[in-house]
């Protein structure tokens, strides 16, 4: 058996004993394997050992992983999530060749890509990324802010909202953890009591993947705990 492989069962096994703890339906929580700065041959090891989704920080290595995993398993059905900082001049590359995005934190980035999917291909789903604990150096809408943003995204054309996601400030204690989760939790309740048809919260990595789940979180994103530790290039971390 492979060490990826392996991983990804150990990663299972956590999720399984997180939605245990929350008394969720396993189910209910979906892997996100964070494939960037690894090459095509680590994302093939992990389909084949039966994964499905993997998430991309880097335009053109994202798309180039793409085109080379999709050859060689034209028939995986895999999904492409992209993960990372949206730039202007990059929309058009991720409306093309991405299922997901999980990064949207501006209307123009919304409305570019909007604008830039594909009449043939199925609706980009997106999720909103918010500042949820306001740090000046972190990606995101203010929490304050949400609601508008969701108004403008619902409405637009090739894009369906799906919900939110978060990266909050790395601590250790369990307790700080799930504050900020429970705090996107809070914002998601608030949206679809608004009246928003949502489902996804993309919250969690290796390090407060419990305390996630615990607090929701349908997606969790976990990269180093699969694929080992990461080799970044110049200009990439």
């Amino acid at each position: 058996m492979s060490t990826i492989t392996e991983n990804l069962q150990a990663v299972a096994e956590a999720i399984g004993a997180a939605t245990a703890e929350a008394r969720r339906p396993r189910d209910s929580v979906r892997l996100l394997a964070v494939s960037k700065t690894f090459g095509p041959e680590a994302v093939i090891e992990a389909a084949r050992a039966g994964q499905r989704a993997f998430g991309e920080n880097y335009v053109q290595e994202g798309i180039d992983k793409i085109a080379t995993v999709n050859a060689a398993l034209p028939d995986a059905s895999l999904e492409w999530h992209f993960i990372g900082p949206i730039q202007s001049n990059k929309t058009r590359p991720i409306a093309e060749h991405f299922d997901w995005v999980h990064t949207v934190e501006r209307e123009k980035i919304a409305q570019r890509l909007a604008e830039q999917r594909p009449a043939a291909r199925e609706p980009l789903n997106v999720c909103l990324q918010v500042n949820i604990s306001g740090e000046a150096s972190k990606s995101g809408v203010a929490p304050g802010q949400v609601a508008a943003l969701a108004r403008v995204v619902a409405g637009l054309p090739q894009l369906r909202l799906r919900g939110l996601m978060a990266i909050p400030e790395p601590t250790e204690d369990f307790a700080a953890q799930r504050a900020a989760f429970a705090a996107l939790r809070a914002l998601y309740d608030e949206l679809c009591a608004q009246g928003f048809v949502l489902d996804t919260l993309s919250m969690g990595m290796s390090a407060d993947l419990r305390a996630a789940i615990i607090e929701g979180a349908t997606i969790v994103r976990v990269g180093s705990a699969i694929f080992g530790a990461r080799h970044y290039n110049k200009g990439q971390a």
